[in-house]
C-alpha cells in the first residue's frame, strides 16, 4: 500500500517559526542600513541629530532582537518521527 503523500502546504506553527527565523536573519542587515543612513545625510544634519537616531535605531535593535528571541527558542515544529505502524 502507498504511503501517504507530504501534505502540499506547512502547518501555522512552522511556517511560523520559519518566517520568524528568516527575520532574525535580516534582522542584522535591517540594522546595518538604518546604521549607515546618518553617512549620506553629509553635514546638513547636525552630530546631535546623528548621535540621537543612531542611539534609537540601537535601541529599537535591541527591542526586535527581544521580541525575536522567544520564538527562536523553541525547538523546531517539524522534526517529528515518522510513525510506522
Amino acid at each position: 500500500m502507498r504511503r501517504p503523500a507530504a501534505p502540499l502546504f506547512l502547518a501555522r506553527a512552522v511556517y511560523r517559526q520559519r518566517r520568524l527565523r528568516d527575520a532574525a536573519r535580516l534582522l542584522p542587515i535591517f540594522g546595518f542600513f538604518l546604521l549607515m543612513l546618518p553617512l549620506m545625510w553629509g553635514s546638513a544634519a547636525g552630530a546631535g541629530r546623528v548621535a540621537v537616531y543612531v542611539f534609537g535605531v540601537w535601541a529599537l535593535l535591541i527591542g526586535l532582537a527581544a521580541y525575536v528571541a522567544p520564538g527562536l527558542a523553541q525547538p523546531e515544529a517539524d522534526a517529528q518521527q515518522p510513525e510506522d505502524a
